[in-house]
């Protein structure tokens, strides 16, 4: 009679264990440690030549413009060649993932009308780049700040970059 029991009893406690499963959580645990790696070493990459002649480091367009034909901009396509490959199964996940590309694609477009405007020393087109790369800002702040409280909501870590 046991040994009955248990053949009853065992495949159900195995089902409710599954139930237990939450797949937002492992979606979100592939992105941050797997899908999402080689596409944050590009925007560091991208972001921080932007960064070294951008601003306070500008020297002259010049070292601008080479950074950016030599640097920021391939960098930064292959980064967002990166994002649209990057693999999500969750829809809450994918919605999040959407507005980081929406960004990214803004930023994109911003450096390549940085690198306009120095070719046609065009000050307007650096007014529009600097509006464009405000927006982009804030869209990424955005994709991360919903990306951490979703983490939250579903028990998972992510360290600060």
């Amino acid at each position: 009679m046991k040994k009955g029991l248990w053949v009853i009893v065992l495949p159900f406690l195995l089902l409710l264990s599954g139930c237990f499963n939450d797949p937002v959580q492992d979606d979100l645990m592939n992105y941050v440690n797997k899908e999402i790696k080689q596409a944050g070493k590009l925007e560091a990459a991208a972001v921080s030549a932007y960064e070294g002649v951008a601003g306070a480091n500008y020297k002259d367009d010049q070292t601008m413009y080479d950074a950016l034909t030599k640097e920021v901009i391939p960098n930064y396509n292959e980064f967002i060649q990166e994002l649209d490959s990057v693999k999500i199964e969750t829809d809450e996940l994918r919605e999040i993932h959407e507005i980081y590309i929406e960004g990214a694609d803004i930023q994109y477009k911003a450096f390549v009308t940085i690198k306009q405007a120095i070719e046609e020393q065009d000050p307007a087109l650096i007014q529009e780049a600097n509006d464009m790369l405000a927006d982009a800002r804030e869209r990424i702040q955005d994709y991360k700040s919903k990306l951490n409280k979703l983490a939250k909501e579903h028990n998972v870590k992510i360290k600060s970059s």
